[in-house]
């Protein structure tokens, strides 16, 4: 039994660690720019959330200009109700986004740059949609492994 549950534990932790280097690969070529030159982080607010993204250094201004141009295009396409980035990405459709191409009218996604990247100000009045902003960003801070806490400020 011992060895079985041992079996079980390696095969989850060794499907786990394809997974995030698979997220990692496909969101490389996805974005535009390194997961190791940049950091991702994604918060949950009262009124929506925000997807912040930023270079590691800051003389690093070819991952700050991808990843400015990679969260204008996706603002524009969230707004539009397509979440095909983040498909690609994760090779799934993120919890959430259903809810969000249905209720695209009710969200406002505003794209910012920052000294050394982007962030996207995710907002709603709407309680179902708010509730698919936050699954989507907690799917994302578990996908991306960002460590950002998952309650709401």
């Amino acid at each position: 039994m011992t060895r079985i549950l041992a079996t079980a534990l390696l095969m989850a932790a060794t499907a786990f660690a394809q997974d995030a280097h698979g997220v990692d690969q496909r969101g490389d070529h996805v974005m535009g720019f390194s997961h190791e030159k940049t950091t991702h982080h994604f918060l949950l607010y009262k009124d929506g959330g925000a997807i912040e993204v930023t270079a590691n250094s800051a003389s690093d201004t070819e991952s700050r200009d991808q990843i400015q141009m990679h969260l204008g295009h996706i603002a524009g396409m969230f707004t539009k109700g397509n979440f095909q980035a983040p498909m690609l990405v994760h090779d799934k459709t993120p919890p959430g986004v259903p809810v969000l191409e249905k209720l695209k009218d009710q969200v406002t996604y505003r794209f910012t740059k920052t000294e050394r990247g982007g962030t996207i100000r995710i907002t709603t009045s709407n309680a179902e949609a708010l509730a698919a902003v936050h699954e989507f960003l907690k799917f994302q801070i578990a996908d991306h492994r960002t460590g950002d806490t998952v309650e709401v400020k």
